[in-house]
């Protein structure tokens, strides 16, 4: 009779079940790990403009000789604290002015105009409870008058963004020795009271901006000017020729370094015209 054996029974519990479902690892989504990434880096770089450094452009002659057009310039964004105007669009996320301190007289600052939307760049003349009085286009500050030197006549080469007519007048034509078109103007220089000394342009008489009233700067505003005395819609005008006072809270930051200027001969099509363009000797001056 032969033998027999028998077979091992099966183990229920391996056998597998009709009805489970394998879950598949889902793979990774490109597309959604690069916006992920994009969203995090468009934060940081708002947090970073908002709180810390800011570009600014110059768009406008009000600050020559100090700033041409064509200027790029860093702002740093802690030195008078934060209100809404440190964030874009000016979001209605910061309530009145946090950290906030007085800029000195002379600084350089950037604020958010008074009317519309846009920045401005001007130089701090006058403080909380200051006057202020221009008179034959001499500064007097709480009723002293403000040095003012006369040294050697500052030019600015005829370019694409400082051309001749719109820019500078006829009468401030000029040529450089190598007999290429310039702008002439006579230059002084101003110090302040706390010793702050800088360079300011004057085109000659001119009544709305060389004679004015008395201004007493109001308690949380300051009286700012431009340097280019006779072609700076500043705190001497009201809005919208002018700034008036201008508020603390409207205050961005201070003007920093120079990064990079052009006198708006570049082609964006030929690359080379983007180095011949640029004003090298400008990059890296401070304030």
């Amino acid at each position: 009779m032969a033998d027999t054996q028998d077979m091992p029974a099966s183990d229920p519990a391996a056998a597998p079940d009709p009805g489970a479902t394998i879950e598949a690892t889902k793979p990774r989504s490109e597309t959604r790990d690069t916006i992920f990434f994009l969203v995090k880096l468009v934060i940081a770089v708002l947090i970073f403009r908002s709180f810390i450094f800011s570009p600014f452009n110059i768009p406008s002659q009000s600050m020559l000789p100090r700033l041409y057009i064509g200027d790029y310039l860093f702002v740093s964004k802690w030195n008078y604290g934060y209100s809404r105007h440190s964030l874009p669009l000016s979001l209605p996320l910061i309530p009145g002015r946090i950290f906030g301190r007085d800029p000195a007289r002379g600084d350089v600052v950037v604020f958010r105009a008074p009317t519309g939307d846009h920045d401005v760049i001007k130089r701090v003349i006058g403080l909380p409870g200051d006057t202020i009085q221009m008179r034959h286009g001499q500064l007097i500050l709480n009723g002293t008058a403000i040095p003012k030197e006369r040294v050697a006549d500052f030019t600015v080469p005829i370019t694409p963004n400082y051309p001749a007519g719109s820019e500078c007048p006829s009468e401030f034509l000029d040529n450089d020795a190598k007999d290429k078109p310039i702008c002439r103007y006579q230059q002084f220089r101003e110090t302040l009271p706390n010793g702050k000394s800088y360079m300011v342009l004057d085109r000659g008489e001119n009544v709305s901006a060389d004679e004015t009233q008395v201004y007493s700067v109001p308690t949380g505003t300051v009286f700012v000017m431009g340097d280019n005395r006779d072609d700076s819609g500043d705190s001497r005008f009201d809005p919208p020729a002018g700034m008036g006072y201008v508020p603390m809270d409207r205050i961005e930051g201070k003007a920093v370094v120079s990064f990079f200027s052009t006198d708006g001969s570049a082609n964006w099509f030929l690359p080379w015209t983007w180095f011949t363009a640029a004003r090298w000797s400008r990059i890296g001056e401070g304030f």
